[in-house]
Order: C-alpha cells, then sequence, then structure tokens
C-alpha cells in the first residue's frame, strides 16, 4: 500500500477487480482505498446499529392530576412518580383542568410544587408548573445515583 495518483488508483482497484472507495473526501489528498465497496457499505451499517443499540432510550412517564386530587390519590401517584424515577424515567406530571375548573389554576400549581418537593431527593425539576391552554404542565428527570 502506498500514495497513488487517482489514475493509477483506479487501475490498480480495476486489476484487482475491487472498487476504490473515497473514505475521507475532506483530507488533502483525499484518502481512498482499494476494497470491495458492497462489504464497505454493509460493515458501515453494522457499525451504525451498533452505535444506535448503545444509545439510551429516554422514556418519559406521564402522571395526571385534577386540581382538586384529595390526598390518598396524591400519595397513591407520588410513589408511581418514585418508581418511574427510581427507574430513570423522566416525568410529566401534569394537571388536567375540566369546564370551568380552570379558576383552580392556583391549586393545580400548588399541588405541582409540593410533588416537586416531595421528589427532591429522587429527581430535579426540569420546567416550572406552566400552563398551556387547559393543561399546566412540569417536568421531573431522576437525579444521577452514584453506582458502587
Amino acid at each position: 500500500m502506498g500514495v497513488y495518483p487517482t489514475r493509477k488508483a483506479l487501475a490498480i482497484a480495476e486489476e484487482q477487480e475491487l472498487d476504490l472507495v473515497e473514505i475521507s473526501p475532506n483530507a488533502n489528498p483525499p484518502v481512498a482505498k482499494v476494497m470491495d465497496y458492497k462489504k464497505f457499505l454493509y460493515e458501515q451499517k453494522k457499525r451504525d446499529k451498533a452505535l444506535k443499540a448503545k444509545a439510551t432510550q429516554v422514556v418519559v412517564k406521564e402522571i395526571r392530576f385534577g386540581p382538586n386530587t384529595d390526598d390518598h390519590d396524591y400519595e397513591f401517584k407520588k410513589r408511581n412518580a418514585e418508581k418511574f424515577l427510581k427507574d430513570g424515567a423522566k416525568l410529566k406530571a401534569f394537571v388536567f383542568f375540566k369546564g370551568r375548573s380552570i379558576v383552580f389554576k392556583e391549586q393545580g400549581e400548588i399541588l405541582l410544587l409540593r410533588l416537586a418537593t416531595d421528589l427532591e431527593e429522587l429527581g430535579k425539576v426540569e420546567q416550572m408548573p406552566k400552563l398551556e391552554g387547559k393543561r399546566m404542565t412540569m417536568f421531573l428527570s431522576p437525579k444521577k445515583t452514584k453506582s458502587k
């Protein structure tokens, strides 16, 4: 293997019944290799698939409250939220205002802030409660736990 001008490299590739594949077109001079192009594409797809498999998927779990959610329901949903955050999923907590219950938006915000303070040791608030139409939404992401 050595450095060859383009025509000589093409001649070598043709002689070996292989392809001249440009590996790094931005380099000066451009880098090319004599190889089987179909095999090169197969290897590249295999590498991309392996990298995609290693990438972590972000899971978003949702918890829905009403503006007048009572304590028992709140505790039950809080336990589910704790489980989701421990499993490493992001949490989308929202209060859904039906009909004229929009007049209780302060109660909805208080409910979400209470959830944020209760889950403080497990997750951090990514987005504070924000009213969007008939929903008040808040996002929590899990805190990184140190593995031994």
